[in-house]
């Protein structure tokens, strides 16, 4: 069974832009990204869009939907009455390109400035061994397809252009949790945690957890962690006093 739709599309690019009304057929069982797809097919051949495996597994398709994060793969348009209007705009988070399509470079610029795996010197990789309770502890985090919903939601970024020198935002504070977890990573990186990827700017509002499509609980598993871990070098006072006691000369 199918009906008319009533899409209201973002076009434009990084000068500017606006919304377009069209109507597009729907039929049972298709997601947004075949909208956009029957859109571009029928009556807007220059929409850009970026998509890949159409999946949920690829995480190319993020824009938001009536005012949500969401990968438009994943968005069934069962969930909206058949009289609603749908709208899809870019990420706002990110400088627009064309149409639905951002410039998520940032992500990467990011990415390149968390320190990689860093294990005891001397051990070969072959020769790693971790408890099972250990490997599970952050193998959820390693679920994250880099869709950038949650760098997108993120209100520190989000409302705050002039927070993204200071602030990596919650995909790779994650990434840096997941590390610090990690018992064969010998790097301390609660100072870098602080200081560098401005892990004091996220206020949990767990608004990256609501958005994730794996369903990453980011909140709760990484970044409240990483913070009671970044807590309990700089202020818990045991700590505090076996650092003085032990100092290193010269430190």
């Amino acid at each position: 069974m199918s009906y008319q739709a009533s899409f209201r599309v973002w076009r434009g690019d990084s000068d500017g832009g606006d919304l377009e009304d069209y109507a597009v057929e729907v039929n049972e069982g298709e997601v947004v990204l075949d909208i956009i797809h029957r859109l571009q097919a029928t009556q807007a051949p220059d929409l850009a869009v970026r998509w890949n495996c159409k999946a949920g597994k690829c995480g190319s398709c993020s824009a938001e939907v009536n005012g949500r994060p969401r990968l438009m793969c994943m968005t069934r348009m069962s969930t909206f009455a058949e009289d609603e209007v749908v709208t899809v705009t870019p990420m706002r988070a990110f400088p627009v390109i064309r149409d639905l399509v951002t410039d998520v470079s940032f992500n990467y610029v990011k990415a390149r400035e968390v320190q990689s795996f860093t294990p005891p010197a001397g051990l070969a990789p072959g020769d790693y061994r971790m408890q099972q309770v250990d490997v599970e502890r952050s193998q959820e985090f390693r679920k994250c397809i880099e869709c950038f919903l949650c760098q997108n939601t993120c209100h520190v970024v989000r409302d705050h252009e002039e927070n993204k020198p200071a602030f990596s935002g919650p995909r790779f504070l994650m990434r840096i949790a997941e590390l610090e977890m990690h018992p064969l990573d010998v790097a301390d990186r609660r100072d870098t945690a602080q200081e560098q990827h401005g892990l004091g700017l996220c206020n949990i509002t767990k608004c990256c957890t609501e958005v994730c499509p794996e369903n990453i609980r980011i909140t709760d598993n990484a970044l409240i962690p990483m913070k009671e871990r970044v807590a309990d070098k700089r202020y818990d006072p045991i700590v505090w006093l076996g650092n003085r006691l032990f100092r290193r000369p010269g430190r």
